[in-house]
């Protein structure tokens, strides 16, 4: 079965964001933050692909030979080849095009070799009293048995040579002295010089916090006559296996993999091509790392610090603002629960507000009939306003159920700190077993029996996105508020199996994994290809982020051979190859990347005239059909039914922002309008909430 390896497949869709960074309409400081992005996520991969790659690459040999997947020292090197094309563009990037259009734009960040004599006088006084006392100067000499690098921390290389004299001082004629960037405690990256009235021939003008230390540095090391700054960066090996564990407290084995991902194996030592030999080879000597874990880099690293780049007020340099939108049927103000009582309502961040979640939990929390209420934790913001409301419900007497993922990669530490809190408080927090994650997104809350009502009321909140207010800020997601009886009994059932360990027998809407998911959906495109083979007419619409597992390939190949028309939209990872003769010829892929993140996965089967369609947590992945938690959840109104469609139907026409399985841009057909799916989104979001505002007002 023809497939592309997942690996090259993510290294696509990094080359996406790239691709962003050099679009020409995109604002300029927006090109720099998917410069951000695309150091950040490359970063990502190095710590957890790559790093996996290298352990399978080091297994014995005969243990090798039974992977079932692309032998790892080949894939290994086609994608370090294909990370050093992506490098090399990425840099000529930066150079030619981001840097010349900023300078053009007002805003010039220099080197500090372009300083004039009294803005270099300005910048030593600035490290003087700024960064000088954050410096702790590190020899590489005899005296130093072992090196320890942060991961992801920049520190630059002091090549020192030129010894003045040798009387005062028992110092070599040479010396490689190592210094940790203080980028944290000073307050960011970048440093803003005085003066500039941001235009081209008076720009405003920054330095990297590394060119202020290459400016003081001669000050440090005043026996020496030439001191040489480059910078390196290590990335360790955060993979941190905990699936393989089944015995023992999951929390310590946490606690414990959080440490050894500080003290992890180097994936991967990004370096200066012009730092010396000699500095190398004494990095090399200290820290142990060999060759194959050094990778060419450039002048800085850690870009994704433009997160932090001084906008100097610059809103012609930004995206134009997308304020959030009011709910067309959730009130404003006062009691949601009888809103949602009365009838479904879909929420879609970031377009509307996330708040009317943390907004559904603190009414949830001072209600007096509200007797539980039950959530699942997937990425827990630092300052959560869900877990607050959490802890306000627990003070008040409520029956609090947080099942909490403590195996989210790069978010165990904040998972882990709400998870203590909310257990100190006395909630009833449930940490899912070792090899199996919760990746759902559930909320339910349950009111009391009342005397003309003895059945308890449920609602709930089902979303594709997470529980957390910083993301939502940036992921594209939607979410279903529901008193839907057999919906909620559904989503009860979800629950009482972290509780007590009884897996769901009952479902008729929900489509959990790993007990019901991948079966429901082979059935439904197996359905699907049953139709085409009788003449009828027969299609499926994915949305995910990923699609790799090779069961739901399969399946998805043999459904277009039966001639089912296919269409993908994949964020991520794609590793179906569509469009090949004789086996994927009805299936079409793009992908979408704009402002926000597209986070929502949705399923879409024509069902012989009848569509169904889903929103899910879960995408085609093995470990999400089989080794997580995952819930999706049937659009049952008609009219949100079709709300979601159209949404999902203007990302199929995008023609601006869209891009094909080569990563071609997918351009207008003569006479055919411009499609921005995001823009057309908030739109029709936009015109929905007003007509909704009108029909309230005349009624």
């Amino acid at each position: 079965m023809k497939t592309l390896p997942r690996d090259l497949s993510w290294l696509r869709f990094n080359a996406r964001v790239l691709q962003e960074a050099q679009c020409p309409t995109v604002p300029l400081l927006e090109r720099l933050k998917f410069l951000a992005i695309f150091s950040a996520n490359l970063d990502e991969f190095f710590k957890v692909r790559v790093a996996t790659l290298r352990r399978l690459v080091k297994l014995k040999k005969k243990t090798r030979a039974q992977l079932p997947h692309e032998r790892p020292k080949r894939l290994l090197a086609e994608v370090l080849t294909e990370v050093q094309r992506q490098q090399e563009e990425f840099g000529r990037t930066y150079r030619e095009e981001v840097l010349p259009a900023l300078k053009e734009a007002g805003i010039c960040l220099m080197s500090s070799e372009e300083l004039t004599d009294s803005q270099r006088d300005w910048v030593q006084q600035y490290f003087e009293k700024n960064v000088r006392d954050l410096l702790s100067p590190v020899v590489l000499d005899d005296t130093l048995h072992q090196l320890f690098l942060k991961d992801q921390a920049v520190y630059l290389t002091c090549y020192l040579t030129g010894l003045r004299t040798a009387k005062k001082a028992k110092a070599k004629d040479e010396r490689v002295v190592l210094l940790e960037l203080p980028t944290k405690r000073h307050g960011g990256r970048f440093v803003a010089l005085p003066g500039g009235a941001g235009t081209p021939a008076d720009p405003h003008r920054v330095l990297f916090l590394d060119d202020v230390v290459r400016v003081g540095a001669a000050g440090l090391f005043p026996a020496y006559g030439s001191v040489v700054i480059h910078a390196i960066k290590l990335s360790r090996d955060a993979e941190l296996d905990i699936e393989e564990e089944v015995s023992g407290d999951l929390l310590v084995k946490i606690r414990s993999s959080l440490a050894k991902r500080v003290t992890g194996y180097p994936a991967r030592l990004l370096y200066d091509p012009e730092t010396p030999k000699e500095v190398l080879r004494a990095i090399k000597a200290k820290t142990g790392i060999e060759d194959e874990e050094l990778v060419e880099g450039s002048r800085y690293h850690n870009f994704r610090d433009f997160f932090g780049f001084p906008d100097f007020g610059r809103a012609d340099l930004l995206n134009p603002a997308w304020p959030e939108l009011p709910h067309p049927t959730l009130p404003r103000t006062g009691p949601l629960l009888p809103a949602l009582a009365r009838r479904d309502h879909l929420l879609h961040p970031p377009y509307q507000s996330f708040d009317a979640v943390p907004r559904l939990l603190r009414e949830a929390a001072q209600d007096p009939s509200v007797s539980t209420i039950s959530i699942t934790l997937y990425r827990v913001a630092p300052k959560s306003a869900v877990a607050k409301a959490l802890l306000k419900a627990v003070k008040n007497g409520k029956q609090v159920t947080v099942v909490v993922e403590l195996k989210a990669r790069f978010d165990e530490e904040s998972n882990m700190y709400w998870a203590e809190k909310l257990q100190r408080a006395g909630a009833h927090v449930i940490f899912t077993v070792p090899e199996l994650k919760c990746h759902a997104k559930l909320l339910l809350i349950t009111r009391r029996a009342v005397a003309d009502d003895p059945t308890p009321q449920r609602f709930a909140y089902l979303s594709s996105g997470n529980f957390n207010e910083a993301t939502s800020h940036l992921y594209a997601d939607h979410g279903l508020l529901t008193a839907n009886a057999e919906l909620t009994a559904e989503v009860d059932q979800v629950f009482r199996y972290f509780i007590t360990g009884e897996e769901p027998t009952d479902l008729q809407h929900l489509l959990v994994a790993p007990f019901t998911l991948r079966k429901q959906l082979l059935k439904l495109i197996a359905a699907e290809a049953a139709r085409a083979r009788k003449g009828k007419e027969a299609y499926i619409v994915l949305k995910v982020n990923s699609l790799e597992d090779s069961g739901m390939i399969a399946a998805l190949y043999e459904a277009s051979q039966a001639g089912v028309r296919i269409e993908l939209l994949i964020r991520g990872i794609g590793c179906l190859v569509p469009g090949e003769p004789g086996l994927s010829e009805t299936i079409s892929q793009r992908g979408l990347i704009d402002r926000y993140l597209e986070h929502a996965r949705i399923y879409v089967f024509g069902n012989g005239g009848e569509e169904k369609v889903y929103v899910s947590s879960a995408d085609w992945m093995t470990r999400n059909l089989d080794r997580r938690v995952e819930a999706a959840f049937p659009l049952l109104d008609e009219t949100l039914r079709a709300e979601i469609r159209h949404l999902l139907d203007l990302e199929r026409a995008d023609n601006v922002k869209a891009r094909d399985f080569d990563n071609q841009l997918v351009l207008p057909l003569p006479g055919q309008p411009s499609v921005r799916a995001q823009e057309a989104e908030y739109k029709y979001l936009k015109k929905l909430a007003g007509r909704k505002r009108v029909a309230k007002a005349n009624a």
